[in-house]
Order: C-alpha cells, then sequence, then structure tokens
C-alpha cells in the first residue's frame, strides 16, 4: 500500500476540521455552528457541483458509455440493500435491517464532495456525469428498502410505496443536485464564468466548515450508538469497505478513467444519513434513528475519509 496517499488524506485540513468537531464534543466545547449556517453551507456545495457537473457534461458527447454509467450506478444502489439486509435482520430486526440496507444502498452526497477533493489532490478529474449518477442512486436504495419491508414485515408501510418513491425523488439534496446539473447543462458559457469565483474558488472553505458540523452531529450521536454493541460498527466498517473495493474493481469494465472508476467506489462505500432516514420516517418509522444515523454518520463517513478513499484508488491504480 502507498502509504504517502494515506497520510496526505490524514492531514487533509478538511478532515482535520472533522476530527476537532469530534474532539470539541468529546471536551464538552459549546462549539456548533448555528444550524441555518450549516443548511446553507450543504445547500451551497450540493448547488456546487452540480452546477460544475452539468458545465463538464456540456462538453461531453452524450454516448453509450454515458448510459452504461448511469445504469451501473442505478443497479449498485438497489442491489447492495438485498444482501445486506439478510446480514441484518437476524440480529437487529426487519425494521432497522431496511432502513439500514437502504442507507447503504443509497449514497452520501457529502462523501462525494470528499472524493471530489481527494481526486483534486490526486491531480485528477472526473466526468460531469458522474454528478446525474450520483442523483440516481438515492432513489433506488430507498424503493428496495421499502420492497423488503414490505415483504418481510409483519406490520406494512405507513406512508404508501408511491408517496416513499415520490419522496426520494423530491428530497432537497436530490432535487437541489439534479436542477443544478440541469442548469450547469444548459447555461450560456460565458455567463456561467461569472459564477465561477462562487462555485469553485470557495468550495474547499465551506467545506471544511461543513464538515466540522459534521464531527460535532456525529460526536453528539455516538453515545446513544454505542448500546446495540460491536455488531453495528464492525458492519459499518466492513460492508462499505467490501462494497468500495468490489465495485473499484468491476468498474474497470464500466470506464477507463479513474476518476469515474474512484467516484464509483466511494458511491458504493458510503451511506446515506439525510436522504434515507427522511424517507424511512415516512416508510418505515419503527426503524432506530438511534442506530442507522450514526452507523452511516459516525462511524462509515469517517472511515471512507481516513481510510476508505486511499484504499479505493489503490485498487483502481492496481487494476
Amino acid at each position: 500500500m502507498d502509504f504517502q496517499i494515506l497520510l496526505n488524506n490524514l492531514t487533509n485540513p478538511s478532515l482535520l476540521f472533522f476530527v476537532l468537531g469530534i474532539l470539541a464534543v468529546r471536551l464538552k466545547s459549546d462549539l456548533e455552528i448555528p444550524p441555518t449556517s450549516a443548511k446553507f453551507i450543504a445547500l451551497y456545495l450540493m448547488l456546487s457541483i452540480g452546477f460544475k457537473g452539468g458545465q463538464e457534461l456540456s462538453h461531453s458527447e452524450f454516448n453509450l458509455g454515458i448510459l452504461g454509467a448511469l445504469a451501473f450506478g442505478i443497479i449498485i444502489s438497489a442491489v447492495i440493500p438485498f444482501y445486506t439486509f439478510f446480514l441484518l435482520k437476524k440480529r437487529l430486526g426487519t425494521a432497522n435491517a431496511a432502513a439500514i440496507s437502504a442507507a447503504y444502498g443509497s449514497i452520501s452526497a457529502v462523501t462525494f464532495v470528499a472524493a471530489v477533493s481527494f481526486l483534486d489532490l490526486q491531480g485528477q478529474t472526473f466526468g460531469g456525469h458522474m454528478v446525474a449518477v450520483m442523483a440516481l442512486m438515492e432513489a433506488p436504495a430507498i424503493i428496495s428498502g421499502v420492497i423488503l419491508l414490505e415483504k418481510y414485515s409483519e406490520k406494512k408501510s405507513q406512508g404508501g410505496k408511491r408517496e416513499v418513491i415520490l419522496h426520494a425523488f423530491t428530497n432537497g439534496s436530490v432535487l437541489l443536485i439534479l436542477g443544478s446539473l440541469v442548469i450547469g447543462l444548459i447555461a450560456d458559457e460565458k455567463q456561467a464564468e461569472g459564477i465561477k469565483p462562487f462555485v469553485t474558488d470557495i468550495f474547499k472553505g465551506f467545506l471544511a466548515v461543513f464538515l466540522l458540523d459534521m464531527g460535532i452531529s456525529s460526536g453528539r450521536k455516538l453515545k446513544s450508538f454505542f448500546k446495540y454493541g460491536y455488531f453495528s460498527s464492525v458492519f459499518a466498517i466492513l460492508v462499505p469497505l467490501f462494497n468500495g473495493c468490489v465495485v473499484a474493481f468491476l468498474s474497470f469494465w464500466i470506464s477507463p478513467e479513474a476518476g469515474d472508476r474512484f467516484i464509483f467506489a466511494i458511491l458504493a462505500a458510503s451511506a446515506s444519513y439525510i436522504a434515507v432516514p427522511a424517507a424511512m420516517k415516512l416508510a418505515n418509522p419503527e426503524a432506530d434513528e438511534g442506530l442507522y444515523i450514526p452507523m452511516a454518520l459516525a462511524i462509515t463517513f469517517p472511515f471512507n475519509l481516513t481510510v476508505g478513499m486511499p484504499v479505493y484508488w489503490i485498487i483502481i491504480q492496481y487494476f
């Protein structure tokens, strides 16, 4: 393993701000990011990624390769919940298993943002269509989770399939990413240059502040999570690692571009702690948020930032 890549990632300022957030909670500091500011920054990150992806896509030739990438992303998202559900069902119950499997089949847009930063440090780029892949990977996992819940639970979903599926596509983060992607795609190139400083130059600074807030949120959720024992922690590390490594290898047959393959791997390895919890409140209210949100946010998210991304990148370089 190239430990220099791992060391560089561990000393990334954005990641260190995430660690600072956790440390602040452990030290019982009153440090916090105002909720309205945190929400604005999250919206900014989604807007920036979507718009830049649309701009990249506008310079790309729409072909079978792009369609294949979109299909591959959807398949990954839909399939992961089915095998993870049965790993979880016996130990954690049907409701929790359905919610967790949906979370791990879906994606973390913030992990995607961090992956973009990682690629930038490696001097690598990725195709603009990968933003569309990310956005399309939210809904299939939620739908798969609902299907599993309906099939194996004695108490059926209260929200209704149609309502849950609609929510998956109209979730704020998904809608903003897709909308920004379309705007970036159709925007006049000269006029788009006018907002380039906003969507590009200050991106990393806002990412650092957002990850500081994520660190604070993670630190606060850890205490209630530990009551479930070691199984959920081991799952939150090994399953994403497995998903990311397998997809890093398989993506060779989907795209020759290292940047695109890395994005596929990190999307497969990440877990949703925004869109899926919102959908599960409607479809699966019996699932314990104190379990599946900390698994995704406090365990899988920092694991991918510290160890996961260098591992996936090394696999991609080797194959």
